[in-house]
């Protein structure tokens, strides 16, 4: 598909453009109205095609726990029968806590974690069905309250009687940005690890004591262009760091139910990366 067509979508959902001018412009890109909707379907993602992970050895249940301003949602996935886990905070998109960031909370519980998904629009009723009205509703959460809503799930992860007290985190997109600054934020976080997500305040890289994992797509230049300036920081810092980026691959190359940005090779190499950091600084115990 056209790059030019990708990076549209992607201007798309990381802004406030209606879903009105991007379909005017998705045309222009097309041709014409006709090929824009034979054409939108690959630009979006589709959950139903997307194959559910299901594993006997994991048990998923929904909780919830005390946020700033009331109850966050969320969905915690563990390992049958073991004790001891490390445990990983996993941080949605900027469309709320889609089955896409389940199945990974899942697949993160699959190799011997604790994970815990939270919906971030909790205070706002939840993660909605529309992912435009989810996008919406991203935009209306108090950033400050959001950031000690994901702290606050930190340190219930930390409380858990089934985990070790070592807590790390991987978000995406949104998700990836919130992981840069829980590392700048939380002094006892062991790791963090950010696909394709803004990075944080270079003047807030001294507060990082969490090891940094950062994955980019090499095609990703709208987030791509803040990484020369958070590298040089990170090294002046002595921060514990690795950068990988992919090259050919797009934004959200890890998310599998968007068939157009989705890179098998890349998303599989970066997980692999990902799950030996956490093994690394989560010290996973089983008795």
């Amino acid at each position: 598909m056209d790059q030019k067509i990708i990076n549209l979508y992607d201007e798309y959902t990381h802004s406030q453009v209606s879903r009105k001018d991007f379909m005017r412009k998705l045309a222009i890109l097309a041709g014409s109205t006709a090929l824009a909707m034979t054409i939108l379907p690959m630009l979006e993602n589709n959950y139903a095609a997307a194959a559910d992970f299901n594993s006997d050895d994991i048990e998923v249940e929904n909780i919830t726990y005390t946020g700033v301003d009331g109850e966050m949602k969320a969905v915690l996935a563990k390992p049958k029968g073991k004790k001891n886990l490390g445990c990983v905070l996993v941080i949605h998109e900027n469309r709320g806590l889609n089955p896409h960031i389940i199945d990974v909370t899942k697949r993160v519980a699959a190799e011997g974690f604790l994970a815990l998904g939270v919906d971030a629009l909790s205070p706002l009723g939840g993660t909605p069905t529309d992912e435009d009205k989810g996008r919406e509703l991203i935009g209306k959460l108090d950033p400050e309250k959001n950031l000690q809503n994901y702290l606050k799930g930190l340190d219930y992860l930390r409380n858990r009687k089934d985990g070790n007290g070592k807590v790390g985190c991987v978000g995406f997109c949104w998700g990836g940005g919130m992981a840069n600054k829980l590392a700048v934020n939380d002094p006892k976080l062991q790791a963090a690890v950010a696909y394709y997500g803004a990075q944080a305040n270079v003047a807030d890289v001294p507060k990082i004591k969490a090891s940094l994992m950062l994955h980019y797509g090499g095609l990703d230049e709208r987030i791509n262009a803040g990484i020369p300036a958070y590298e040089q920081a990170l090294k002046d810092n002595k921060i514990d760091y690795k950068i990988y980026i992919y090259d050919g691959v797009n934004h959200a190359f890890n998310n599998n139910t968007s068939p157009t940005r989705y890179n098998e090779a890349a998303a599989k190499l970066a997980w692999s990366r990902t799950i030996d950091l956490f093994k690394q600084k989560l010290a996973v115990l089983t008795r």
